[in-house]
């Protein structure tokens, strides 16, 4: 009764370790790693684990495709059963090829069956003392009936594993294909979530021919969902285009949504051919009757290529640079009203001359802030910057998506340049 309480002891204070140690990260690399880690030294030995394909289905059915090992290991049982396989004559046999015992049973049918699993008799001595005999321990890596997401594998040369080793190696496995699990279903929402938002902002709509324009859309590193960032391009009447940067406070699906929402309300009323400033007044009455929408900052510039001009309203946004044909770079002053949502108002517009060769820049803060960082010095740096010559749309983004370290930020970032396209002489 007391090696009993020993071994159920035993068995907590492991099962306890395990909980805290595996699955402290939502990284199914990291979460082998920690199994590995945790199995050298409960029960002990050298640990392998070899996963299938990263594939999100359902666990229970069907695979759509048969899975294929990460990296060579043994082959995974045809069940879901732990096996201990018993000592190795030579060390380089697969456990597969070893003679395995489910617990319960033993390798010979005609032997009775032990009290407790025990690993087989050991190869007769040889004549000449050779390496220590493997011991092996094998368990899927699954919860319960669940499809496995691969095997995990224990080998020591020391004594043979027990029934209170498997049980560790089980419970273990069990963690650690929850966690992988709930790691690949999330890295299968995230795509999904990227996808929409990139098929959301990657399709603006065309402005007239004589404006040449770039957008980016970058999002907040791997393990970001969704946000609220976007641009638009509005094709208006005599050859004149209205360019659009939002951004729609807050991440995930709700703030997709409302960016959408927004998109599709400036899309309307922009055809009404309204002044820039008018129109952020118009969609703030809109969405503060709604109330369900988030609120938002947004800047609008509306480019006459005709008469060699830009006019600005912006709602709570950061002000948008030009970049000269000598490749510097002009932060515009302009008046800021409240973001959008507020039913506040109050915003007015600024107009200013494009020179031949000047390129807009519009983008949304996740572009310059830096955390504990003034916003004034984050705009000073863009301001800073130095592009080469006679620089058009797509340079700049590129240029200043790169120098900017862009890729890394810690906010999703959306971009629009725009350059007046020079006529051909005649």
């Amino acid at each position: 009764m007391a090696e009993r309480d020993e071994a159920e002891r035993c068995l907590s204070s492991a099962l306890e370790a395990a909980i805290g140690t595996i699955g402290t990260t939502l990284d199914e690399v990291v979460t082998c790693r920690e199994l590995v880690a945790f199995l050298a030294r409960h029960p002990g030995g050298t640990a392998t684990v070899a996963l299938t394909d990263g594939v999100a289905e359902d666990p229970h059915g069907p695979p759509t495709t048969p899975p294929a090992p990460q990296r060579a290991a043994v082959d995974p049982p045809a069940t879901p059963e732990a096996t201990i396989s018993g000592p190795l004559a030579d060390p380089g046999v697969s456990a597969g090829a070893a003679a395995a015992v489910t617990p319960g049973a033993t390798a010979d049918p005609h032997a009775a069956p032990p009290a407790s699993p025990a690993p087989p008799a050991s190869p007769a001595p040889q004549a000449a003392a050779g390496p220590e005999p493997a011991h092996t321990l094998t368990a899927p890596l699954a919860v319960d009936r669940e499809r496995p997401l691969g095997t995990v594998t224990l080998t020591r040369t020391t004594a043979p594993y027990t029934d209170a080793d498997l049980a560790v190696m089980r419970q273990a496995a069990r963690l650690a294909a929850r966690h992988i699990r709930h790691s690949r279903q999330l890295a299968a929402t995230e795509e999904v979530a990227l996808h929409l938002q990139r098929a959301l902002v990657a399709e603006p709509g065309r402005p007239h021919p004589n404006l040449e324009i770039a957008g980016r859309y970058l999002p907040a590193g791997p393990h970001t969902l969704v946000g609220g960032d976007w641009f638009e391009t509005v094709r208006l009447h005599f050859g004149r285009s209205l360019l659009v940067v939002g951004d729609v406070m807050g991440h995930g699906l709700d703030a997709a949504v409302d960016m959408n929402a927004y998109r599709s309300a400036l899309r309307e009323v922009a055809a009404t051919d309204l002044p820039p400033h008018r129109v952020l007044r118009h969609l703030d009455a809109v969405v503060a009757e709604d109330g369900a929408r988030r609120p938002a900052t947004c800047l609008l510039v509306r480019v006459d290529p005709g008469r060699g001009t830009a006019t600005f309203a912006s709602a709570g946004h950061l002000p948008p640079a030009v970049f000269g044909p000598d490749g510097s770079a002009e932060l515009v002053d302009l008046p800021v009203g409240p973001p959008l949502g507020t039913g506040v108002g109050g915003y007015e517009p600024a107009t200013r001359e494009l020179g031949q060769g000047d390129t807009l820049l519009l983008f949304t803060d996740g572009l310059v802030e830096r955390r504990g960082e003034d916003i004034d010095v984050s705009l000073a740096r863009l301001a800073g910057l130095r592009l080469p010559p006679e620089p058009g749309p797509e340079q700049v983004v590129d240029e200043v998506l790169g120098r900017l370290d862009a890729h890394h930020a810690e906010d999703d970032v959306a971009v629009l340049a725009a350059r007046v396209r020079t006529r051909p002489a005649t």
